[in-house]
């Protein structure tokens, strides 16, 4: 496939991917969805990786990297969407989580000593500025003890948007080697085993009953957006550059919240917009700084940055 092709496709099937986890979770408990959605992804591709006459053990090296990435890019990445979709809307949700891009430059800043030039601070205060829009309807129902009121709805779209951070950027400092396939799938599977654990542990049970509008659902979830995009995605990120894979980030809110409101009947309001157009404004503004290459700080400076 060409990459060029592969960003477009990625907005698609990540985007509707929040409508559709928002359908699967009317009827399944979180654990066992994503149980469910991870573990079928990872057979799907195990089973290609063997028609393709692929062998299913990984190369040594690439162990670290498997886990790594199972268990940040793929476990707690998905454990915190899930809930946050329980606690807050989807389209919120959605926008919250897809502030990668600048955890991204934060975590360069803070590790890496790579201070941001105007633009990139300019991405961290429109960010910031539209977390704290998104988040001050939950700071006062905390404030005035509402019922229902909880932080979670905030808290877990950012630390799905740190994890996934992490994840990306060790994947991109230690490339593994092998099959992108085969790579996918024990990932995907050390994100189902994780799921299964917690599911058998808070006693979590498949539905008897299942709706065909959530077959339809767990169907998009399985193939499109669990098997075939997290091949993509790795794929993209070993043959782009950095600035093409992020930007695939920055559509995959907006195909999220249309498809949230199309499918799922979300009606964001008017101080969600305001926050989604900041936080995704600081999002452009990030991916655009990743192309320039950071002026070098002498080593005094990169220690004291630290």
């Amino acid at each position: 496939m060409r990459p060029a092709l592969i960003p477009p496709l990625l907005a698609i099937a990540w985007g509707l991917n929040w409508p559709a986890v928002k359908i699967m979770l009317s009827v399944l408990p979180p654990f066992a969805a994503r149980g469910l959605g991870l573990g079928l992804g990872a057979l799907l591709l195990a089973a290609l990786a063997l028609l393709r006459g692929i062998p299913l053990r990984p190369q040594r090296q690439a162990l670290p990297a498997i886990a790594i990435g199972g268990l940040l890019t793929v476990a707690v990445f998905n454990f915190c969407t899930v809930f946050a979709q329980l606690t807050t809307s989807t389209s919120r949700a959605a926008v919250l989580t897809f502030t990668m891009p600048m955890m991204s430059a934060a975590l360069a800043w803070w590790f890496l000593g790579e201070r941001p030039d105007r633009r990139g601070a300019l991405a961290l205060v429109l960010g910031g500025a539209g977390v704290a829009v998104l988040a001050t309807p939950v700071l006062q129902g905390l404030a005035s003890a509402a019922p229902g009121a909880s932080a979670w709805g905030l808290l877990l779209p950012l630390g799905a948007a740190l994890a996934w951070a992490l994840g990306t950027v060790a994947t991109k400092r230690w490339p593994p080697p092998g099959d992108r396939i085969v790579l996918t799938a024990w990932q995907l599977a050390i994100g189902a085993a994780c799921a299964a654990v917690a599911a058998l542990a808070t006693g979590e049970h498949l539905p008897l009953v299942w709706p065909p509008r959530v077959l339809v659902a767990l169907t998009w979830h399985v193939l499109v957006s669990t098997a075939v995009a997290y091949v993509l995605w790795y794929r993209l990120l070993a043959s782009a550059s950095a600035t093409v894979s992020s930007l695939t980030t920055l559509a995959v809110p907006v195909v999220g919240v249309i498809g949230a409101m199309a499918l799922v009947g979300d009606r964001p309001t008017p101080a969600d917009w305001v926050g989604f157009v900041l936080v995704l404004g600081g999002a452009a503004l990030a991916v655009l700084r990743i192309g320039v290459r950071p002026v070098p700080l002498p080593p005094a400076k990169v220690s004291a940055a630290r």
